[in-house]
């Protein structure tokens, strides 16, 4: 794809870098730049309507990226729990999801980005509203930022946004994206979610790029950001899958239940952000109605011998074993029941696609060394569920260290539970139907993954995904070498943005996480 030229009537000036999708953005062997420039005014409206109601709502921008600058941009606040504090309905103690988390950010109601967009068809300008997740909003401007705790609505550039080139201006695009994600952490460098991506990259599981960069807004001090793509993007499909089949975002609020056979129900639980089928917007979900209707409803006999006519479940494996290789409990079967799926029409099949890994690597302590201490992971998982384990569940006697548990008041979203040893409020009781398969903390019950590591064969298949990943991501050396790339370009480019002792300590905590010479914290 080829970037917009100088000065088009969308009101791009300069040209961007790169020929091919995402390719010169998404370089780690730099730090790039985003610049935002927005009304005062605009941005304090948004704020109250996020206060008032939780609803997302979306503000003209002016961005520069690397220098080529694109007005008529669209702006708006991205995450549910990674708000909490900024008030709004998606905000506060109560919000759904992990603390730190985006909590699947629910753009179901979130975006205005439904099946029907204006040309009838999935894409960046559907027509929903905005909502959010129900949950205890909170004073506007004391939201916890996910790095450090600091960050408020008094500053912005430490904020998690989406930026979509393409909302008020059509085709507009920076090397081959229309929509770029501005990460929240609980890390100041965010290598844990890097290196997790790339896992999956090195894993033939499909993912979001990411790219580190200098973020400011209206003029402010920077800040350094993980920068990714996004799956809601035409430009995104139209690389990955050639613009064919159908991309479905599961809601942080839905489930993996059978709804019945009237497809609009299903809307509710997998929102169609890109449709390459030409689909009436019920039809659209026609897929998604048969795949749960195997999963919910199908023999034990029929679920291990068909379970392959709907989901290729090579990638499912491959897909658990890295989360569960780079420690994420915030997944599909987590809190925010986080992924994706993309349904392919040629092969009928569904595949996984990796969002929201900003807890891996132990994201969820801040990286203070960690789950397993200074300097160190809590290394690999361990046996497979044939050993009696369960995905995300730490080793016997593990106590968290101090600021792993949520923060004051967080109350788990319906369905979801505590992790074994975390920390919960005084008083706290499980709802009916807690836990399920995910382990990890707020794991939420997936039909799907609870029957396929059920399963002795399907087990032993994601067992030898371990086994073979461990191998050829860790052994290797692959993740270190790529680990080491990464702090190379911060400590010689953003150090006056982040200490490179700081990035030193974070990326020696994340491959902690790359030896199995200390106890393992997940067993299947």
């Amino acid at each position: 794809m080829t970037a917009l030229g100088a000065c088009s009537p969308g009101g791009q000036e300069g040209t961007s870098t790169g020929a091919s999708a995402g390719s010169a953005f998404f370089d780690t062997s730099a730090v790039h730049s985003i610049d935002v420039e927005y009304s005062e005014d605009d941005y304090q409206a948004m704020l109250d309507t996020y206060a008032d109601s939780g609803d997302k709502d979306w503000i003209h921008a002016t961005v520069t990226i690397d220098g080529s600058t694109y007005k008529g941009v669209g702006l708006r606040l991205k995450g549910n729990s990674s708000l909490r504090g900024l008030g709004g309905e998606g905000g506060g103690p109560g919000a759904q999801g992990a603390p730190g988390t985006d909590g699947g950010d629910d753009d179901a109601a979130a975006d205005d980005d439904s099946t029907a967009g204006d040309d009838g068809a999935a894409g960046n300008d559907g027509a929903t509203g905005d909502g959010d997740a129900a949950g205890d909003g909170a004073a506007r401007g004391t939201m916890r930022d996910e790095r450090d705790g600091t960050a408020s609505a008094d500053s912005p550039e430490g904020l998690p946004w989406l930026i979509r080139l393409d909302k008020y201006v059509d085709d507009q695009q920076h090397d081959g994206r229309a929509d770029f994600v501005v990460r929240g952490n609980n890390t100041e460098s965010s290598l844990n979610e890097a290196v997790a991506l790339q896992v999956l990259a090195l894993a033939d599981v499909e993912a979001e790029q990411a790219s580190y960069a200098r973020f400011s807004v209206n003029g402010s001090d920077e800040q350094l950001r993980l920068v990714l793509d996004l799956p809601d993007d035409d430009l995104w499909n139209e690389d990955v899958y050639d613009g064919t089949g159908i991309t479905y975002k599961a809601d942080s609020e839905g489930d993996w239940s059978y709804r019945g056979d009237d497809l609009a129900e299903y809307a509710d639980a997998f929102e169609a952000k890109y449709d390459g089928t030409g689909a009436s917007d019920d039809e659209v979900y026609a897929p998604v109605e048969k795949l749960l209707d195997f999963v919910n409803n199908s023999s034990d006999e029929d679920f291990a011998a068909k379970l392959g006519d709907y989901l290729d479940v090579d990638e499912l494996a491959r897909y658990l074993a890295v989360q569960d290789l780079v420690q994420n409990s915030d997944d599909i079967d987590g809190p925010g029941n986080n992924s994706y799926l993309h349904y392919d029409p040629e092969s009928g099949l569904f595949s996984v696609v990796a969002w929201d890994q900003n807890l891996s690597y132990g994201g969820m302590g801040g990286m203070g060394g960690g789950m397993g201490g200074p300097g160190g992971g809590m290394g690999r998982p361990g046996g497979g569920q044939g050993d009696g384990g369960a995905r995300g569940t730490p080793p016997e006697g593990y106590e968290p260290p101090v600021g792993q548990g949520p923060p004051d008041g967080f109350e788990p979203p319906d369905g979801a539970q505590m992790p074994q040893g975390g920390e919960m409020p005084e008083g706290f009781e499980p709802p009916d139907g807690a836990g399920g398969a995910g382990g990890g903390f707020g794991g939420k019950e997936n039909a799907l993954v609870t029957r396929f590591l059920a399963d002795d064969d399907f087990s032993s298949l994601y067992d030898s995904a371990v086994e073979d990943l461990s191998a050829s991501v860790y052994d290797s050396g692959d993740a270190q070498k790529y680990l080491d790339g990464l702090v190379t370009t911060l400590t010689e480019q953003a150090t006056d943005l982040v200490p490179a002792e700081t990035v030193q300590d974070e990326a020696d905590s994340v491959a902690g996480f790359f030896s199995d010479d200390t106890s393992p914290s997940t067993e299947k």
